[in-house]
C-alpha cells in the first residue's frame, strides 16, 4: 500500500499531468520506441499517427492519480484496458520499462518543476497500480486458455467466405485452419487480428467486434474500409482485408475479449447505433432473437442512408418476425431513391427527443456504439433524460476510455 504522503504528492500532482498529458504521451511513446521497437509490433500505428494513443495514454495516468485512493471509481476503464491487454498479449515483464519510461516522459516535459519526490511518488504509485492490471489480466488469461475450445496467445484463422453489407463493409467469416473447436463468447466482444501487411516492417494488431450471435462454427467480423480522409491516414488493416484477402486468407487471431457485453437481467433494452458501430449490437440482437427473448426491445441506427446502411434486410426481417422487436433508422443523408421509398423514420440524427419517444427508456438497458462525436452526443441527451448510468452500456472503437474528456 502507498503511504499517506506518497498519496498526497500523487494526488495534488495529477492535475498539473492532465494540463500536460497529451505532450506527456506524446514524449512517452516516442522514447518507448526508441527503447523497444520491437513494441511497434503491439500497439496501432494508426492511432498512434492520429495522436489517439497519446491522448488515452493522458486521460489513463490522470485519472489513475486523481483516484488512487480508490482505483475501483475506474473499474470500467481498467477492466476495459485489461481485456486489451489480454487480447493483445501484454504480460507482466513488459510493465517496468512502461513506468521507467512514462518517469523519464513526465520527467523531460515538466522539467525541474517534475522533483525527485515526485517522481519517486509516481514511480510507487505506478507500482501499486500495475499490480491491479497485472492481478486481473492473469485471471483472464486463466479463464480465456481453459475454458472450452479456448486458446493462449494467437491461433491461425483462415477465411472461409466473405459477403459484401454495403460498398464500404465486408463481412468476413473466419475458421480455425487446426479444425478444432473455437472459444464461445459473449455478445458484443471483439476478436484481435494480428496482420503482416506487405511492405510493412511491424505486424499490426486491431481488435474487431464480432458480428454475429456465438456457438457456431465460425466468427465473424464486419470491417469499414477507412479511406484516408481530413481526420488522419487510411486504416492500415481494414483496406488490406478488403482489397488483398479472398477466400482462404489466414490470420492470427487471439481469442474474444471485451467487457461490453449484454448484462443478465430482465429489463427491456435499446441498442443504439451509428455507422459501424453497428457490429457488436448485431451479436447481441442475434442471440436475443435466437434465444426468443420475450423483453421489448427497440433497435435504433444512423447511416448516412440506405447505401452505407449494413445489415438493413437482416434487421427488417428480424422485426417482421418478432412483434417485441422495434426498429427506429435515420438517414442524415438520404438518397433520392430513400426520399421516394420512405424506407427510414427520421431524416437527420439521433437526438434526445427521438430517444425520449421509446416509452420505456428509462427503465430500460441501454448500449451504444459509434464514433466518438456520435457517442457524445449520444451519452449527453441521456444525461439530459436523467437515465441513471447503470443503464448505460457502450463500446468505443478508439483507446480513449471516456466519453467525457
Amino acid at each position: 500500500m502507498l503511504n499517506d504522503e506518497t498519496i498526497k504528492i500523487v494526488q495534488s500532482t495529477a492535475p498539473v499531468l492532465k494540463e500536460h498529458s497529451k505532450q506527456i504521451g506524446i514524449t512517452f511513446y516516442r522514447l518507448l520506441f526508441d527503447k523497444a521497437p520491437e513494441l511497434y509490433n503491439l500497439f496501432n500505428q494508426t492511432n498512434q499517427k492520429r495522436g489517439l494513443q497519446q491522448e488515452a495514454l493522458g486521460y489513463a495516468v490522470y485519472a489513475a492519480g486523481e483516484h488512487i485512493t480508490d482505483l475501483s471509481a475506474l473499474n470500467p476503464v481498467i477492466e476495459r484496458i485489461c481485456h486489451k491487454h489480454r487480447a493483445i498479449g501484454i504480460m507482466p515483464e513488459q510493465y517496468p520499462i512502461v513506468g521507467e519510461t512514462l518517469l523519464q516522459a513526465v520527467k523531460v516535459v515538466l522539467g525541474d518543476a517534475a522533483t525527485d519526490e515526485i517522481l519517486d511518488a509516481w514511480g510507487q504509485a505506478y507500482g501499486y497500480i500495475s499490480e491491479a492490471f497485472i492481478s486481473l489480466e492473469k485471471k483472464l488469461y486463466d479463464e480465456t486458455e481453459k475454458q472450452h475450445g479456448g486458446w493462449s496467445g494467437y491461433r491461425d484463422f483462415y477465411i472461409d467466405h466473405k459477403v459484401k453489407e454495403t460498398d464500404e463493409i465486408t463481412s468476413f467469416y473466419l475458421k480455425p485452419k487446426d479444425g478444432k473447436e473455437i472459444a464461445t463468447y459473449k455478445p458484443g466482444q471483439y476478436l484481435t487480428i494480428k496482420a503482416a501487411v506487405p511492405g510493412e516492417q511491424y505486424t499490426h494488431v486491431r481488435h474487431y467486434s464480432i458480428s454475429d450471435s456465438p456457438n457456431k462454427e465460425y466468427y465473424r467480423i464486419s470491417v469499414k474500409r477507412e479511406d484516408r480522409n481530413e481526420d488522419g491516414p487510411a486504416g492500415i488493416v481494414s483496406n488490406f482485408l478488403h482489397e488483398n484477402n479472398s477466400k482462404g486468407g489466414t490470420f492470427a487471431i487471439s481469442a474474444p475479449a471485451g467487457d461490453f457485453v449484454l448484462k443478465e437481467n430482465d429489463r427491456p433494452i435499446v441498442f443504439i447505433s451509428g455507422g459501424i458501430g453497428v457490429t457488436p449490437m448485431m451479436s447481441m440482437l442475434n442471440t436475443l432473437m435466437e434465444n426468443k427473448d420475450d423483453r421489448q426491445i427497440t433497435f435504433v441506427h444512423a447511416a448516412a442512408n440506405s447505401e452505407t446502411h449494413a445489415f438493413k434486410e437482416h434487421v427488417e426481417t428480424l422485426t417482421e418476425k418478432n412483434s417485441n422487436l422495434d426498429t427506429v433508422i435515420c438517414y442524415s443523408m438520404p438518397t433520392d431513391q430513400d426520399l421516394s421509398q420512405r424506407n427510414f423514420d427520421k431524416e437527420g440524427f439521433i437526438n434526445k427527443e427521438l430517444i425520449s419517444s421509446i416509452s420505456y427508456v428509462k427503465d430500460a438497458e441501454i448500449y451504444f456504439c459509434g464514433s466518438i462525436p456520435f457517442m457524445q452526443a449520444i451519452n449527453h441527451s441521456l444525461e439530459q433524460l436523467k437515465i441513471p448510468m447503470e443503464q448505460i452500456n457502450y463500446e468505443v472503437f478508439n483507446p480513449i476510455a471516456m466519453l467525457d474528456e
